[in-house]
């Protein structure tokens, strides 16, 4: 199994440079086809109160800059997938970015985003990473920006045991195939360690069955999120797989979950599928 095309959201900022390597990196290693979306929006003028108005001049001096923007973002991708052996497709236009990746994804196997400093909430220039979680369809590879080199050699599966885990699975099974251990880990409360332990056996099994080398591990503790990343440490994964958004992003936002915490961090490479 494996990824034939391999999707990123390019943008010019030098901060966002990590994803499109680690995006060129995977073709390579997969032999797949890289699809780079450049879309940017104007965003909205403060409203003037009818004093006077400059959204005409607003809408020209940041469509101009916008169109500057793209064609950084085209020569950057055209930089980074010049030695790649499949054809590459480049789309772009004056969109807001996530619905217009999500829009792009039906050609693609795997997203794969990351977010910039300063930019997690400019919707008109990047991407939301949670909103492609739920709305692509896809996996989403998440890239930390500092560490855009993905080894893959030890991986993590977050198990919980939900359908969001279980298309995690399936979908993180090209990363599987190729590391050298995964580890199917459950954090959970003391008085569930032994159906934890059978679920846990039972992933494994299944990922030996397709010649992975699978081992499952459960571990105690109450804030799963933060014994996720403890036993990444541990165990040397740099790739966390997981299920994305079991609870509503409400949910998330309100009371903090395992999505959110993995969103947040930036240590390791994280595969979210919802």
């Amino acid at each position: 199994m494996s990824y034939a095309a391999i999707l990123v959201h390019v943008e010019a900022a030098e901060e966002t440079r990590g994803r499109l390597e680690c995006a060129a990196e995977l073709a390579r290693t997969f032999d797949a086809t890289l699809i780079g979306v450049g879309a940017e929006m104007i965003p909205p003028l403060v409203p003037d109160y009818g004093f006077y108005t400059l959204q005409g001049d607003w809408c020209e001096v940041m469509g101009k800059n916008i169109e500057a923007n793209l064609k950084r973002a085209r020569e950057a991708f055209d930089a980074a997938s010049v030695d790649l052996t499949q054809p590459t497709v480049w789309e772009c236009g004056l969109e807001i970015p996530g619905p217009a990746v999500a829009r792009a994804s039906r050609a693609a196997d795997l997203i794969v985003a990351g977010a910039a400093p300063g930019w997690k909430d400019n919707a008109y220039r990047d991407a939301p990473i949670g909103e492609l979680v739920i709305t692509s369809g896809r996996p989403v590879l998440i890239t930390p920006s500092h560490r855009p080199k993905l080894a893959g050699d030890r991986v993590l599966l977050a198990w919980k045991d939900t359908r969001e885990a279980r298309r995690a699975m399936s979908d993180a099974m090209p990363f599987f195939e190729q590391a050298k251990e995964v580890v199917v880990l459950e954090v959970c409360a003391k008085d569930d360690i032994a159906d934890a332990e059978t679920r846990t056996a039972d992933v494994a099994a299944a990922l030996i069955r397709h010649g992975v080398r699978a081992t499952p591990r459960v571990v105690e503790g109450s804030g799963e999120c933060r014994g996720i990343l403890d036993e990444a440490e541990l165990c040397g994964a740099d790739l966390i797989v997981a299920g994305g958004y079991g609870h509503s992003r409400l949910g998330e936002w309100v009371f903090g979950g395992v999505t959110r915490g993995l969103l947040n961090q930036h240590s390791h490479h994280v595969l979210l599928s919802h």
